[in-house]
């Protein structure tokens, strides 16, 4: 993008005073994560190192969250914790809602074939799991998916009767399965896309093949390395001897997300980062803003299979359907190359917090200008409404229409904006929940450094419909290509969008994908098993 980032700029005013959550967190004694026991969970590859992970949470803040009496009744739909998490709050004027601080994403494959016993064991331990720890952020909230190659294994395989007469099919087509195998973006560094090549971490995207997700939720990070580690053979539960359960499980990498307002900042300022000064001290999240915003994200029942009055894609309606309130989780996990997000890489000029507000969200116009300066602390606001404006919205602004004032021969499209041309239902209703966050840790960056992260997951009704939104997220049709993404011209907008103000594309470098089936709660161990013997 070729503006100057500071001359044509009508700023906003100075910098305010910052904001307040509505539910503050306090600081608060607690015990810390030792070195030894996150040594013990970080046996699979992935999480942060001891003294990284150690670091992270001795910066966390312990929230103020609602009590909550253990439930009576556990939600079937896995994901669908509202009851166990704070409403949302106000801050800046905008509603965002927050779940808990931490997930540990541990991905597993089978050592040998399922049998059913496993789905008895397993399902005992989940269950004593949460009688040890309660359900909710101060405990641990547990949710377990399941990929292709575990539906494999079962009997007759992918085309079997167990797997075909239960598997949810896409109404848009039949012959397809709600869940599929998820496929390189279209501008991730890989072979089908000759074209893409990304300026720092240029790392080729693996498609994944675990059995197994288990997304581990909770404030504590101890509770979550207690569980992981009980898991995995420990035989030792809340300091107490308890007998590890057996299971087929090999664990292949371990990755952990926080969640927390000014918390990648923190991290910055203790570790020293080049971009330290540059991050937002209030955003949750490392680009600096705060995507957990309230009407970002659906109700529970519109991301299942059987979807709700606003929206359905597959053939799911019954109750008595296996998988009915179930739902696809993706997993993806994302390098983020900051130091081109916030100096501007091959710009003449620094990338200030208007430019990159547009690059996230939309230029068409620009939400939020930000403060005279628009660098230091952010630039800007780290709280901005989440609008949208139809699915239409990112091919008018392809053709210039709303022009972002800024610079009358550059158009913008934000990354927000291009996500909504699928996202929502026709009545405008959003069709995902997103559980995605910031990382901090080495996992397939070519030097060995840690580097900050995107642990990338969420809850949608079908593979196909995830798809559609990653694809709509680079929209190459509204790009010119022909100076790199691909190989032909863009469709709107005479010669199209230039590349380096599509979205946000640039900044991020994927390095592996899978899709996951995420049960009911009631079959969430080893689904289907019990219909192969």
């Amino acid at each position: 993008m070729n503006l100057d980032h500071t001359d044509h700029i009508n700023h906003g005013p100075a910098r305010p005073a910052p904001v307040e959550a509505e539910t503050a967190a306090e600081p608060k004694q607690r015990r810390r994560m030792s070195r030894r026991t996150l040594l013990k969970v970080s046996a699979g590859a992935g999480l942060a190192t001891a003294g990284t992970a150690a670091l992270i949470d001795a910066l966390v803040v312990d929230p103020r969250r609602l009590s909550h009496a253990a439930p009576s009744k556990y939600p079937d739909i896995q994901y669908d914790i509202g009851a166990y998490i704070p409403p949302a709050q106000s801050l800046g004027g905008v509603m965002f809602r927050f779940g808990p601080v931490y997930v540990l994403f541990i991905t597993m494959k089978l050592t040998r074939e399922p049998q059913l016993p496993d789905r008895i064991l397993f399902d005992r331990a989940l269950g004593k799991v949460e009688a040890t720890y309660h359900f909710n952020p101060s405990g641990v909230i547990p949710i377990v998916s399941w990929g292709l190659p575990y539906f494999s294994k079962l009997k007759g395989g992918l085309t079997g009767k167990v797997v075909s007469n239960h598997m949810p099919r896409l109404l848009s087509d039949p012959s397809r399965y709600a869940l599929e195998e998820a496929v390189p973006s279209p501008t991730d560094v890989h072979p089908s896309n000759p074209g893409v090549r990304k300026k720092t971490f240029n790392v080729p995207v693996v498609i994944e093949d675990n059995d197994v997700l288990l997304s581990l939720r909770s404030d504590n990070l101890d509770i979550l390395s207690d569980v992981a580690n009980w898991l995995q053979g420990s035989d030792t539960l809340k300091g107490k001897a308890v007998a590890s359960p057996q299971l087929p499980f090999q664990v292949t990498s371990s990755r952990l997300e926080f969640v927390q307002l000014g918390l990648p900042r923190k991290i910055g300022d203790r570790l020293g980062l080049p971009y330290a000064t540059r991050l937002n001290p209030q955003s949750p999240m490392w680009f600096g803003y705060a995507d957990q915003n309230a009407t970002g994200a659906g109700p529970a029942a519109i991301t299942t299979f059987q979807g709700n009055a606003s929206a359905r894609v597959t053939n799911i309606t019954s109750p008595a359907d296996y998988f009915y309130n179930g739902c696809i989780q993706p997993l993806n996990h994302n390098i983020e190359d900051l130091m081109q997000w916030f100096f501007g890489g091959d710009t003449v000029k620094d990338n200030g917090y208007a430019v990159r507000t547009m690059y996230m969200y939309r230029g068409n116009p620009v939400p939020e200008i930000g403060f005279a300066d628009q660098f230091t602390d952010g630039g800007g606001p780290a709280f901005i409404e989440n609008i949208y404006a139809g699915a239409k919205d990112a091919e008018s602004a392809a053709t210039g229409a709303n022009m972002s004032p800024f610079d009358s021969n550059e158009i913008v499209l934000g990354h927000l904006q291009l996500l909504q041309r699928s996202s929502r239902a026709p009545d405008g209703t959003p069709m995902h929940i997103r559980m995605d966050g910031p990382g901090f840790d080495s996992m397939d960056v070519p030097d060995g450094t840690p580097q900050p992260k995107l642990h990338f997951s969420g809850f949608f009704p079908s593979t196909d419909f995830f798809n559609t939104m990653r694809k709509n997220g680079a929209s190459l049709e509204l790009v010119n290509t022909s100076r790199g993404f691909g190989q032909v011209p863009g469709e709107f907008g005479g010669q199209g969008v230039e590349p380096e103000d599509d979205g946000i594309e640039r900044f991020i470098t994927a390095t592996r994908r899978q899709m996951f089936l995420c049960p009911p709660r009631r079959h969430r161990s080893f689904p289907l098993i019990e219909l192969s013997h």
